[in-house]
């Protein structure tokens, strides 16, 4: 499903990922991580086409990513979720109102859109919040509404970006028992963060980086090994 191959890149002349490659196939639950500065971010960032490398490939869905043009890293995009760190709610809208611009951009017609709007908020356990702003809602609550604004397309691929680092403990580890649960209903999930006790208990693959080196590639892995 996805194909990293001899990645590089480099900002103002340091080099975040050294000659990176790993494959990820379709079903798996992926732990990315490694201390602040080890090159997740930038990893994520040229996974989804936000940013290119300076060289390697990228292939998801078959598609070299960064060769792809504006219209097809669009396109690409709706086979990907992605939730990041800082939520990216549209805070005068409803809970419902998030997800549902979501399909509304794309010409869905109402009655579709409701209906998949709630299916995708009682996946995520906050459909009783539908008419709440996002202001009214507590951390792990916004990162939940995040997460079903990334499901709304039912993406093969779900992609967390340090999505528990604004989260209390156990609000983290709620929401990590989420994305293990999405995964076992048949989504690709990649889940990057620094935070040990998250990957311990997962107890999944692991890719380990370090100054943009691969350290480590082992399943059933924690945060060491």
């Amino acid at each position: 499903m996805i194909i990293v191959d001899a990645l590089n890149k480099s900002f103002n002349g340091v080099q975040v990922v050294k000659d990176l490659s790993f494959i990820v196939e379709e079903g798996e639950f992926l732990s990315i991580t490694g201390p602040s500065g080890s090159g997740k971010t930038t990893l994520i960032s040229a996974l989804i086409g936000a940013i290119k490398p300076d060289s390697g490939s990228i292939w998801v869905h078959g598609y070299n990513v960064p060769k792809l043009d504006a219209d097809e890293i669009h396109l690409l995009r709706s086979m990907i979720g992605v939730v990041f760190q800082d939520f990216k709610l549209l805070e005068r809208m409803t809970v419902f109102e998030n997800v549902a611009f979501a399909l509304e951009i794309f010409g869905y017609l109402k009655k579709e859109i409701d209906l998949r709007v709630m299916e995708v908020l009682k996946i995520v356990g906050i459909e009783k919040h539908r008419n709440k702003f996002p202001e009214e809602l507590s951390g792990g609550e916004k990162q939940r509404l995040a997460i079903a604004r990334a499901l709304i397309h039912s993406p093969s691929i779900l992609i967390a970006d340090e999505a528990t680092g604004n989260l209390d403990p156990n609000n983290a580890m709620e929401l990590l028992k989420l994305l293990l649960k999405i995964n076992e209903n048949g989504t690709t999930v990649i889940f990057s963060t620094h935070d040990k006790e998250l990957v311990d208990y997962a107890k999944k693959r692991v890719i380990k980086l370090e100054k943009g080196e691969l350290v480590f590639d082992l399943r059933n892995a924690s945060y060491n090994g």
